[in-house]
């Protein structure tokens, strides 16, 4: 079984008088980190999956007395696709008031349903992480360092869902399913979706522009919508941990590009299948868009799992100068320049090094890239 670095940070706050809430993406794995944390638990565990209706009626419309029979003994209560289940804050905040030596763990596949239903009560009283995809460093904690070098090129084309990783033999077939399936079904049971092939088409475009800025009014035009239509779906599709969003940087000089974004996918294999675009690494003409995509995507796993607080940005002036990502922690910058081919050269502007306080340049590379992902 793959290693979650989750399940450490998780343990480390079990009983500290907060409810636990983990979200994330169908199929990332989130029921089987839970089932582990259940297993090696030396409490007695009370485990709810809320897809049940049974589970979903004792938790709706309860009160202290019978929450104290749903418990008994248990110590610990989790709780499984919690968002399906109505006024789930208040019953997780009756627990965390009224039990003081319990601890809850919510799950969620759709944050925006779940964060809907727990930020008011739950005010002050959570804790929330999110499981994402499998990490470099997991693999490398699971299977060691030449089998994450082994298998780069192939987690690069289908991605790294745990059951791709595991039935690599199977990828093409796991991630049809999960893209057909899976990808939409949050995104349109949350709103009012009234074309759904619009977001299909819109997927695909934003697969295509990946390391490129996105225009919201660009899109509108090619799809034949409204730009407010656009963002509405775009910000759906990052609710529903599609794809993420990274912003311009812009404080300090007159030519940097404003209100400029560019849009990543959590999962590379994703991005591949909504193109269809399967081809090797060696026939490929995305890869330098592809490998940016990966590396951002691994770092930002990398910084959530170290509790490693920062703000991420792309960097861009009106005479193209450009840089990757820009990480701010403690008032200090790291600048990084994503390279598939280690002898391709990159460049940091001076204009951005002069006007900002950078720590630290990177070149990521094939070669170097787990330096940067390992480190906590």
């Amino acid at each position: 079984m793959i290693q979650r670095a989750l399940k450490e940070v998780i343990e480390r706050q079990l009983y500290h008088g907060k409810a636990i809430v983990l979200v994330g993406a169908r199929q990332v794995g989130k029921t089987t980190l839970l089932s582990l944390l259940a297993n090696e638990s030396n409490q007695p565990v009370l485990m709810l999956n809320c897809d049940e209706t049974e589970a979903r009626n004792l938790l709706e419309n309860t009160n202290v007395a019978k929450l104290k029979m749903l418990i008994g003994t248990n110590k610990l209560v989790i709780i499984d696709e919690a968002q399906k289940v109505d006024n789930i804050g208040l019953t997780l905040k009756l627990i965390v008031d009224n039990f003081k030596d319990i601890q809850v763990i919510a799950t969620g596949s759709s944050a925006f349903e779940l964060r809907n239903r727990l930020n008011e009560p739950l005010t002050g009283r959570k804790l929330e992480y999110h499981l994402y995809p499998i990490s470099s460093a997991e693999i490398v904690q699971t299977y060691g360092l030449l089998e994450e070098k082994r298998t780069l090129e192939n987690r690069l084309i289908y991605g790294s869902y745990p059951d791709i990783i595991q039935h690599p033999e199977q990828a093409r077939r796991y991630l049809t399913e999960l893209t057909q399936s899976y990808l939409y079904k949050d995104i349109f049971s949350l709103g009012d979706i009234r074309k759904p092939e619009l977001v299909e088409k819109l997927v695909q475009a934003l697969a295509f522009q990946i390391g490129s800025e996105v225009s919201t009014n660009e899109l509108a035009k090619m799809l034949q919508t409204d730009s407010k239509t656009i963002d509405k779906y775009i910000d759906l599709l990052e609710k529903c941990y599609v794809v993420f969003r990274l912003s311009g940087l812009n404080r300090n000089l007159r030519n940097e590009l404003k209100k400029s974004k560019k849009i990543y996918f959590y999962d590379t294999g994703v991005r591949n299948a909504v193109i269809q675009q399967f081809a090797p690494v060696s026939l490929r003409g995305d890869m330098g868009p592809l490998w940016e995509n990966f590396f951002i995507a691994e770092r930002k796993k990398r910084n959530h799992y170290n509790e490693h607080l920062c703000n991420s940005y792309f960097w861009r002036t009106t005479q193209q100068q450009e840089i990757d990502l820009v990480e701010e922690c403690d008032g200090q910058m790291t600048a990084f320049e994503m390279k598939w081919n280690p002898e391709k050269k990159a460049h940091f502007p001076k204009s951005f090094l002069e006007a900002y306080p950078v720590k630290e340049t990177v070149v990521i590379t094939p070669e170097n890239y787990l330096d940067a992902l390992m480190t906590p």
